[in-house]
């Protein structure tokens, strides 16, 4: 899965501050709610999001963290995502105790859920990466963020077809 498949340009943040894990949470609430552009459903992105914290801390180390939620179909019936850069770390009780600076951020309505497993999986390898983490934590700009997705994505790609030209014919 690419990056600039689940994510647009609009849903990169950069440079955001945040005093708690919690104010992280509404803030990401906040942002899928405008993003549906819908009056409601701002409480129940933020309990969808931290109902799953509770099974299980997203943070996958060094400093990075992949908060998820199952949404509610009344909500949407499409996948959503939002990455932060933060400006300053935030305690976040991952296994590794580091504060996170990066997070991204999937929602995916509850009706797709199973479908979405190897998409999360995929993800959660692609942001330990630690090359990666480094460029995006660097970056000055969403702009600058979203050229990095698009890079990663590009050698995805040329490592995709170096992999098929490096197959051999087999007779039949």
């Amino acid at each position: 899965m690419k990056f600039t498949t689940l994510l647009s340009p609009d849903d990169i943040r950069q440079g955001v501050a945040f005093s708690s894990k919690k104010r992280l949470f509404e803030s990401i609430a906040a942002f899928v709610v405008e993003k549906l552009q819908c009056e409601n459903g701002e409480q129940a992105c933020f309990e969808c999001l931290f109902e799953r914290e509770k099974l299980g801390n997203s943070g996958l180390g060094n400093g990075v963290a992949m908060p998820k939620a199952k949404l509610p179909a009344t909500v949407s019936d499409k996948i959503l995502t939002v990455f932060m850069q933060l400006e300053t770390p935030v305690e976040y009780d991952a296994a590794d105790n580091k504060p996170v600076d990066i997070v991204f951020a999937v929602l995916v309505p509850e009706n797709l859920c199973q479908e979405y497993i190897p998409v999360l999986a995929e993800l959660n390898e692609k942001l330990t990466d630690k090359n990666l983490i480094k460029q995006l934590r660097s970056a000055q700009s969403a702009d600058e963020i979203w050229q990095i997705f698009e890079c990663a994505d590009h050698s995805e790609e040329s490592e995709d077809d170096t992999n098929l030209d490096n197959i051999e014919p087999q007779e039949v």
